[in-house]
Parts: C-alpha cells; structure tokens; sequence
C-alpha cells in the first residue's frame, strides 16, 4: 500500500493528453511517486541497481502511459466491435507489456509472465543503463498496434496516431545519450512485439470483429433470457473460450447464483423484479444522473474504459511515479479483464431473464427502462463485476480512503461525481444498473462479489521478490 501525506488534484481527463507534458508536479525525473518507506535490504537492491542502471523507473513521473492510455480512451470511442470483453482484453496486455518492460528498472518487484496462464516467453533487460519512459513508450506504441490496429475498422488511423504520439515523446527525450536511447527503445518495441505475439491463442485475438456470432441460439424456457427485437447474443461463446490470466479458469470465483425463478407476486424473484420497477418509475433527478453517468455503452469509452480513466486520474491526484503507474495499470488490467472473463461464463451460464422482459409479462406492460437494456443475460452485472475488480485493485495499492472527484465524462458534458474512498464509486456503478433498469439487485451484489474476488487472486500474485 502507498502512503499519503497530501493531495493534489490533476487535470481533468479531457484536458489530460495536451496537459499531461506540462503538470508542473511531474517535471524532470523527480521522485513524486507515494511508496512505503523503504527496507534495508529494499535500498540495497535500489542502490546496487542504480550503480548498474543509472536509474530506477521510480525516478520518472508517468506522463508516458498516461497519454496512452488517454488515447486508447479516444480508441474505445471511434473504434467499432471494443465491447466489454474485448476492450478488457486490450486493457491486460497493455498492463502487462508496460510492467515487463520496466519491471528491471523496479528491485522491488519481480515478472508475473510466467505466473500467468498462457504467457510465453518475453524478453528481458540486460544488466545496463536504460531510460525508462523511452521504454514504456515503444512497448506501449507497440503493443497497441498489435491490439488497436490489425483488421479494426480505424486501424490507419489508430496507428497513425500511435505513431505520432511515440516520436512525440521520443522528440522530448532527445537529449538521452543515443546509446541508452537506441537500447532503450529496441527493448520496449521487442516487449510490446512478444506480449502481442502471446495474445494471439488466447481465444480472444480479433475479438472485434466477433462480437455477434450467427451460431449462437439462447435456450428457451420458464426465466430464461429472451433477446429484444433485433438483439443478437453477444461474446456467448467468451467466458468459455477466452483464457484467463491470472484465474486457474473462469470458474473460480463463481457467485453463488439468482434467486430461484418465481411468477409469484411476493415471491423473492418478483420482489426483485418489483424493485427495479419502483426504483425506474419513481427515480429521482439525481439517480437518472447517476445511470446516465455510469451508461457507458456502445460509442463511449466503455466500462472498463470508465475503470482506467479512473486509474489515471487517481495516478495523477496520488502524484504516482513510472513504477507505480506499471504495477496500477497491470493490476486493474489484469483483474478487469478476468473478472469480465469470469462474469460473462456466469451470463451464459444461467441465461437469466432481464428485468424489462420480466416486469412486461408481470408486473406492468408499460414499463420503460432508464437506458437501452444490452444484448445479454443479466446475472451477474459486468459494470458491477469489473468496476468492483478495478476499484479493489487500487484499493491493494493506494488503500481504502482515497477520496477523489471522477471527471471521466467531462469532455461529454456531464457533471463529475465525488467519492469519499475508491470502492464507493464501484457501488455507485452497481447500483446504477438498478436505476437504469437493466438488472436486479442479486445481479449486482454478486457481480461485485465476483470483481473482488477477481481482483484478490490478481493481488496474490507474487509480485516482488522472496
């Protein structure tokens, strides 16, 4: 966990790509970074590999993976078929690829490759100097053209912009000894290069252009979920043929299940069923804003978007460094990705029927959700599921009380929301699916179960050495 003596809030998201080079509190290669006090042993290995290195990655701020992941944001918007599954995807290996890359510059901290279900072999540092931020910025440049290019309807253009954004900041350190330089981009291209390479058997390569496959056919019966007019089953085949990471399987942290199925006025499954109705035709002002504000549907920067602006917005009120910013983006990474992995098996699994299918037949016929209801079961609630994981995540490095203000939305016009500590915007994101109209409470208590349990296993991965 990182210590906190202060706050410092940072810019606002949509400001965040034009900004991030100028933040006055990230300048030059100051250590800003929140990290526990040191053991002796810890600052021998710092010392010893600074004498080799010449520096650690904890000596650099962390614009670099900031603007990426700024502009992966701007990906998610303009890039068709990123849905929930498959931008999770690209979320774990640009978190993985970026820690690799720097986790020799990190004494503290070891791989996770080979901890990791189906990572094969990727490269390794040699013992001599190299510059961190030209390292995070050719491994991340390269491992998002593998992800955000290939066969995607913006590829061109998605490169293009990587492109510009990697001789931007290779323009901005020109004035690193050529050698270190040259080395140090070699070795970042050759860790985003291998990380891509490994994804390519997962079952979720070109996961975008396989959103909506015609073989799928829903079960039918008593409770069972029934496609909208001209909804198409999607991902149905992903809890069963993507790889996790982190989890033995996508098995392993199942939620216990809905309550049993009931067309019994006062049965628990109506009473359910009975709230989502209440909470939709009564809603206040307030919670229509926090359904629209936690939407992020098709169009938008998504659901696990929503969790990495968050990521970056905390990395800069909490004035992370480089080496912090590695281990948060492959944590929330990480988790994210197998909790949506996890969640998505369980959908296909019990094929529960959604509320507006259900409150139609039962209680009003009238009934009119708050937002679009998605094109799959609702048990368990994804937003529920992958925000609790990503919030967990943050919560293992930052701890449990970090306040801060979410302006995700922003550059959209809508008003930012405030929270106490970290995992109550993951309950404001469950419940939001309530109040939207989209899922029952069952659906989002457990999806929350299921991220934390998720976000524990990613947690107890061994991450430093010893």
């Amino acid at each position: 966990m990182f210590s906190k003596s202060w706050t410092l809030t940072g810019p606002r998201p949509s400001a965040l790509l034009g900004s991030i080079m100028v933040i006055v509190f990230f300048a030059g290669c100051e250590d800003t970074g929140r990290s526990v006090s040191p053991t002796a042993r810890q600052q021998q290995e710092r010392t010893a590999t600074r004498n080799v290195a010449g520096t650690l990655a904890e000596d650099f701020d962390p614009a670099v993976p900031l603007a990426y992941y700024q502009l992966s944001l701007d990906f998610s918007k303009r890039t068709a078929g990123f849905t929930p599954p498959v931008q999770s995807r690209a979320y774990a290996y640009m978190g993985l690829a970026l820690y690799e890359a720097l986790v020799s510059g990190m004494p503290s901290h070891r791989s996770i490759a080979s901890q990791l279900n189906g990572i094969g072999p990727l490269p390794t540092a040699r013992g001599v100097a190299y510059h961190w931020p030209l390292v995070a910025n050719a491994a991340l440049a390269e491992v998002m053209r593998g992800l955000w290019g290939g066969r995607t309807d913006r590829a061109g253009e998605n490169v293009s912009a990587l492109d510009a954004l990697e001789a931007r900041f290779v323009s901005q350190y020109a004035g690193v000894p050529r050698g270190v330089a040259q080395r140090s981009m070699e070795f970042g291209h050759s860790m985003g290069a291998a990380v891509f390479a490994t994804s390519r058997d997962d079952g979720g390569d070109e996961g975008y252009l396989k959103n909506f496959p015609a073989t799928y056919t829903p079960p039918t019966g008593p409770g069972l979920w029934v496609p909208l007019p001209g909804q198409v089953a999607m991902q149905p085949y992903w809890g069963t043929t993507a790889q996790t990471f982190a989890l033995s399987s996508a098995a392993a942290c199942n939620p216990p299940g809905p309550p049993a199925y009931a067309e019994t006025a006062g049965s628990e499954f109506y009473n359910q069923a009975l709230e989502v109705h209440d909470l939709v035709t009564t809603a206040a002002p307030d919670q229509v804003a926090i359904a629209k504000f936690w939407a992020d549907g098709p169009g938008t920067i998504s659901g696990p978007g929503h969790s990495l602006a968050i990521t970056n917005q905390i990395l800069i009120q909490e004035q992370a460094n480089l080496a912090v910013a590695a281990q948060a983006y492959a944590r929330v990474g990480l988790a994210d990705a197998d909790a949506v992995t996890a969640l998505w098996r369980v959908k296909y699994v019990h094929n529960l029927i959604r509320p507006v299918t259900y409150i139609r037949r039962f209680i009003d016929p009238t009934f009119t959700t708050t937002l679009p209801t998605p094109p799959f079961p609702e048990y368990v609630s994804a937003h529920s599921g992958q925000s609790a994981a990503a919030m967990t995540s943050l919560e293992y490095l930052f701890g449990r009380d970090v306040a801060f203000v979410d302006h995700s939305h922003d550059v959209d016009g809508m008003s930012p929301r405030s929270f106490d500590r970290l995992y109550a915007a993951a309950e404001e994101a469950g419940i939001s699916r309530l109040y939207a109209g989209i899922h029952f409470r069952a659906g989002n208590l457990d999806g929350q179960s299921l991220g934390r349990c998720v976000a524990a296993k990613v947690n107890a991965l061994r991450w430093r050495p010893g």
